[in-house]
């Protein structure tokens, strides 16, 4: 049966949240129902074979990411307002997948507010209206936000949690808006104007409307601050902290910290995905010259952070916090490489987001662990049509060749695809998300839309 849903399923939702929902305490006083802290991690375009290409090159063998063995493990759909995604058709014809694909700016607000909108819109419904994020309904409960990503700061993704533009391209727009009008505590990712993509001294070149515009970037780097938007609640504006070489986020992951954290790596695009490249070829897709280079064939570049230490330095600014916190975290550059159709990239970034999750959930077991904690691990929608060899007009699955071997695998498309992608869940409330699977696709199984998932974190974060 055909699948449309819409914002009414949020009544739903709602409905399974407040009977299913365990009371908590916090400090003396009551909290709302639920985990104190909640943690949402999305790999931007990742689909079923960029994990089992990933667990190949890693592990030599698929199921050992720490969310590959979570209770909650189910499919979710992805696509646009007025759209729709058919279990059967998506298993009958190989390019019906191929349309109807969400975008990522639209996917992040459906997943931050559980309404279904446009390619293009960053928190705001078809008609081009402000809806409510389910981390300023955190922010209403006392907690602490923050988004992190991998990618430019004010890309479709963490802007998609924070910000309100009927259009993503506003970048200086969007990021003004969370540095200045947003409660956020900590923002994390790149658009440094001063570097390449290499995380090369550049002369200041680049322009800064990722990080708001020049005006905003000269706030930012200027010794007192940039005030912005009243975080705490105490009726005055609150100063953000600048971080920006690797040894400083490093530091944040331990110790005391500042109450507001905006970090910007010193990298211009991406952490990794977009550094040098030295071996291409003609993609057939495109005609165009795409990296074949072999995963860390080009070594890293070491003046930037990883993932997962952002994520630690986020986690340790927020969790300053009594009441908790709500943090969504982003391998943003999954969805670059696999645009790229780079095998090589798409692993490493997919590397890179696991060893991520991986130090979150670490954390998680030395907070509160899963009584406290929510982490939701999924993304927002599949990119490049990634299957193993030879596919079309039948599916073969990706082909390992052996640890740190790159796995027999191929794309599709340079774009977004409609299929289903996983979502992995653990911890107080996560059952939500499994009663919300209702759904079943006869390859994936039981799967729910990604307006579900936006339905139980408001209702969780409420």
């Amino acid at each position: 049966m055909e699948n449309v849903r819409g914002a009414l399923s949020l009544a739903t939702v709602a409905t399974i949240a407040l009977a299913a929902a365990a009371p908590g305490v916090a400090h003396g006083r009551s909290r709302p129902p639920g985990p104190k802290n909640v943690i949402v991690m999305i790999s931007d375009g990742w689909g079923y074979n960029h994990i089992a290409a990933t667990d190949y090159y890693q592990y030599g063998r698929t199921g050992r990411q720490v969310y590959e063995r979570f209770p909650v493990r189910t499919g979710m759909s992805t696509y646009l307002d007025g759209g729709s995604y058919d279990p059967s058709a998506a298993w009958v014809s190989f390019d019906y997948v191929k349309s109807g694909a969400t975008d990522s700016a639209a996917a992040s607000t459906t997943m931050s507010t559980g309404v279904k909108t446009y390619s293009g819109a960053i928190g705001v419904d078809p008609a081009g209206a402000d809806l409510v994020h389910a981390f300023q309904k955190a922010e209403e409960t006392g907690r602490s936000t923050g988004v992190v990503t991998s990618v430019q700061l004010s890309h479709a993704t963490p802007a998609g949690f924070v910000a309100h533009n009927v259009t993503r391209n506003d970048y200086p727009g969007i990021a003004n808006e969370m540095i200045y009008d947003s409660a956020t505590d900590v923002i994390m990712g790149g658009g440094h104007p001063c570097y390449d993509a290499n995380g090369v001294p550049n002369g200041c070149t680049n322009t800064t409307k990722y990080v708001g515009g020049d005006a905003t970037w000269a706030d930012l780097t200027d010794v007192d601050g940039a005030l912005g938007a009243d975080a705490n609640g105490d009726g005055s504006q609150d100063p953000w902290t600048l971080v920006q070489a690797r040894d400083e986020f490093r530091s944040l992951a331990r110790g005391k910290t500042p109450q507001r954290v905006i970090g910007v790596p010193q990298v211009y695009q991406t952490l990794q995905q977009s550094r040098r490249c030295d071996a291409t070829e003609v993609n057939p897709l495109t005609g165009v010259n795409a990296c074949i280079d072999a995963p860390y064939r080009v070594p890293v570049t070491t003046s930037v952070p990883t993932l997962a230490e952002m994520s630690k330095a986020a986690l340790n600014v927020l969790d300053n916090d009594r009441d908790g916190f709500a943090l969504m975290i982003e391998g943003g550059a999954v969805d670059w490489a696999s645009h790229n159709n780079a095998v090589g990239r798409t692993i490493e970034e997919q590397a890179d987001f696991n060893r991520a999750v991986t130090a979150v959930v670490a954390w998680i077991n030395r907070n509160g662990g899963w009584r406290d904690n929510l982490l939701v691990v999924t993304g927002d929608h599949e990119c490049g049509y990634l299957t193993g060899p030879s596919s079309d007009p039948t599916w073969t699955s990706v082909v390992s060749q052996g640890r740190a071997a790159v796995p027999l695998a191929e794309f599709h498309s340079t774009g977004h695809t409609n299929s289903l992608i996983p979502l992995f869940a653990k911890g107080s409330g996560s059952s939500l998300l499994s009663r919300a699977a209702t759904e079943h696709d006869p390859e994936r199984g039981r799967y729910l839309d990604n307006a579900d998932l936006g339905g139980v974190l408001n209702q969780i974060l409420g």
